[in-house]
């Protein structure tokens, strides 16, 4: 897409930053890379005055420009060096106004560069409730630059910093006024003389952190490093007081712009909150019962859609076999791709639910205090504070979970919380769990308030976290490592949550969910339809004039069973059903059968696979019967006792296979990135299928 100016989002975490993005962007973004670094880049665009096109560029968030990581790094990259691909036009930074003087340390640093800005100044409305007062005209006046009071949350403010964008000359701002110069002038000027430029910042900059810019020669940082060896440069204490210099000058310039007449009340309530939700004892119980309260709504909400939608894909199969014409492109269509589709569909409401509730979670602040209390524990297992949060999010999809790992400092911290993350049960899961808990758990209330069903589900979740808690720890000692780790966060304040982002959120990942998982699903179906159906000719010769022999001396009655039974060894004679029997000696000591074994094989591309699969196999092997998918699963038996295949014991260790065994292509692929070698992701599928397998036997022989 065409742009007349490029505009990047600089700010500290927790400001409001991509809640703004998103409002000037709306649907108009995609997300990629930066070039040459597994980073995410997410870039929007959106219309200005006079039908202006500008291009939005949303960087990490950081609170200096003294990387702590990969993500930080990338500010300094895109902002100092004028050939990078993402070098802005102009700077929007996205200030917190009820924070103003930490926010505007980021500010004097990105002036110095010597980038056109613009502060936005977001959380006007909640620094108002909490007795702040800011004098924008005199901020303005003091800082050289033009600035706006918004509220990303409430859409206010939104008109004028487009104006504002709009009106920004390209000529370089006025400087925070902290000049640098004197904190190593000789090493300064020898830098400045060398990349030939006037900007004492930019050229003391690049002596702390040349080896982050790509658009320098192996000569040039040779030279920066003999530099800064001949004079003595010492990169942390002269960052310290750089630090101490422009808070001493921030203090000059907010001195009559801020005035706080709410000091003395303003974290009354949220100290008392934090008192309780971060408390050693209440913080985890009250936890627990969040936890508990999310998955039992998962099952109560969402019966009644999901029954809407089961039944409805059975109207649609039924309606379908009863007006189109009879042949293998009707069968492929109804009994392979709608019946794989629907076992992706019928999801939608669990799923739905609980991303709005990690939305809520993440948008109250509730999240980071569960990241903040459980530091400690995690410490002693082997993992940084900062592991809670691709954990946590691991809730949700493993995938970005071990792509924001590129937080954690520590190298072996980020192995270890990369290694142990895929364990958590993330929503890949949720349908072959809730399948199964509804075929072996009865849908019953415990006092009254408690779904058995949701109990269920959530100890799956529960084994998952102890298990992955459990092998960071072994792993702790496994990995070695001479480097510290230290865990720094800022707790967010607290907030109600924004409805409309939850409601999107919901929408956003229910698609993500049916269209990547479906795109999977409906050609693992169709493979697989085409697999159950059809087999060696010779085999299905000899079952079908066997079948017509014996149908010659039975009646009608008999006859109907007899087809059902031609059906079921013509299924265990395809190519499927041979691909399931020759996997079937190594998993029947788990409980499983051949048709689960080709399950398990379809769901190494993806998790979710497995009901698709279940739908396709149980729709091939009906005879014509239209049944929804937990129908025919329950009515499935073993052919030498007669008993139920899916009982409490088959079903509860092919939980535990697939809340362990790494069954994710995609996480697979992440993993080597993040990596950069194959030898984790290899190390990962060893030990998570030995794991599932040995879980799997353990609980299936004791159970069964």
């Amino acid at each position: 897409m065409a742009k007349d100016i490029k505009i990047a989002l600089v700010g500290n975490p927790n400001t409001g930053k991509s809640t703004l993005f998103n409002l000037l962007t709306g649907l108009n973004q995609k997300i990629g890379n930066f070039p040459g670094i597994t980073v995410d880049k997410k870039v929007g665009y959106c219309k200005l005055a006079d039908n202006k096109q500008a291009e939005i560029i949303d960087l990490p968030g950081t609170y200096s420009l003294y990387p702590k990581s990969k993500d930080e790094s990338i500010v300094f990259q895109v902002l100092a060096d004028k050939n990078n691909s993402s070098h802005p036009d102009i700077v929007v930074l996205v200030a917190d106004a009820t924070n103003l003087r930490r926010n505007l340390l980021l500010y004097s640093q990105v002036a110095d560069l010597g980038v056109p800005m613009v502060l936005a100044l977001n959380m006007t409305d909640m620094a108002k409730k909490e007795g702040i007062d800011i004098n924008i005209n005199k901020l303005s006046e003091r800082l050289g630059i033009q600035v706006v009071a918004i509220s990303a949350r409430s859409n206010s403010g939104l008109t004028e910093l487009k104006e504002a964008i709009d009106n920004t000359t390209k000529i370089a701002t006025q400087v925070a006024g902290a000049d640098m110069h004197v904190l190593a002038p000789e090493a300064i000027n020898l830098v400045k003389q060398r990349i030939k430029t006037e900007n004492n910042y930019l050229s003391l900059q690049i002596l702390h952190q040349h080896e982050h810019l790509n658009t320098f020669s192996l000569q040039d940082h040779e030279a920066f490093e003999r530099i800064k060896a001949e004079h003595t440069f010492e990169s942390s204490k002269l960052q310290a007081a750089e630090t101490i210099a422009r808070y001493r000058y921030l203090s000059t310039i907010l001195s009559g712009v801020v005035e706080d007449t709410g000091a003395a009340r303003k974290f009354v309530f949220s100290d008392k909150l934090d008192s309780v939700l971060t408390n050693k004892f209440w913080g985890f119980l009250i936890f627990i019962g969040i936890l508990f309260f999310i998955f039992n709504s998962i099952f109560s909400w969402s019966s009644y859609p999901m029954e809407l939608i089961e039944y409805a894909f059975v109207w649609l199969t039924e309606y379908g076999h009863q007006h189109l014409p009879d042949g293998i492109l009707t069968n492929l269509l109804l009994d392979g791709v709608l019946a794989g589709l629907g076992g992706v569909v019928i999801f939608i409401p669990q799923i739905a639910i609980l991303f709005a509730f990690i939305s809520i979670l993440e948008d109250t602040g509730y999240m980071a205090r569960v990241t903040f209390m459980m530091d400690k524990i995690m410490r002693k297992f082997g993992l940084s504070g900062k592991s809670v949060v691709p954990m946590i999010g691991s809730l949700a999809c493993a995938v970005p979970s071990i792509m924001s790992a590129r937080n954690i400092e520590s190298w072996k911290d980020r192995i270890i919380t990369i290694m142990v993350a895929p364990l958590v049960s993330c929503s890949a899961r949720l349908p072959v769990y809730t399948l199964l808990i509804s075929l072996v758990v009865p849908e019953k209330m415990v006092w009254g308030f408690i779904n058995l069903q949701g109990l269920t589900l959530m100890g799956m979740y529960v084994i998952s976290i102890l298990a992955a808690v459990v092998v960071a720890f072994v792993m702790k000692f496994l990995i070695k490592a001479k480097e510290k780790s230290y865990f720094i966060m800022e707790l967010p304040v607290y907030r109600m949550p924004r409805w409309t982002n939850v409601i999107y959120t919901m929408y956003e990942k229910s698609k993500t969910f049916v269209f990547e998982a479906g795109k999977v699903i409906i050609a693992i179906s169709i493979i697989l339809w085409v697999l159950a159906t059809y087999g060696p000719s010779e085999r299905f010769k000899e079952i079908d004039d066997k079948y017509a022999a014996i149908e010659a001396q039975k009646d009608s009655v008999q006859i109907s069973t007899l087809e059902r039974d031609r059906a079921a060894e013509k299924l265990e004679n395809s190519y499927a059903g041979i691909l399931g029997h020759v996997i079937e000696p190594a998993i029947k000591p788990l409980g499983f059968d051949w048709k689960i074994g080709i399950a398990l094989i379809t769901s190494f591309a993806a998790r979710e696979a497995f009901v698709g699969t279940m739908a396709t196999i149980y729709s091939v092997d009906n005879d014509g019967e239209v049944a929804t998918i937990r129908n025919k699963m329950r009515g499935a038996r073993d052919p030498d006792t007669g008993l139920p295949v899916f009982t409490f014991a088959t079903a509860f260790s092919l939980m535990l296979f697939y809340a362990f065994a790494m069954q994710c292509m995609s996480t697979v692929a992440v993993v080597f990135r993040e990596t950069k070698s194959w030898k984790w992701p290899i190390i990962q599928i060893v030990y998570m299928t030995g794991m599932a397998y040995v879980a799997s036997l353990i609980a299936y022989q004791l159970l069964k």
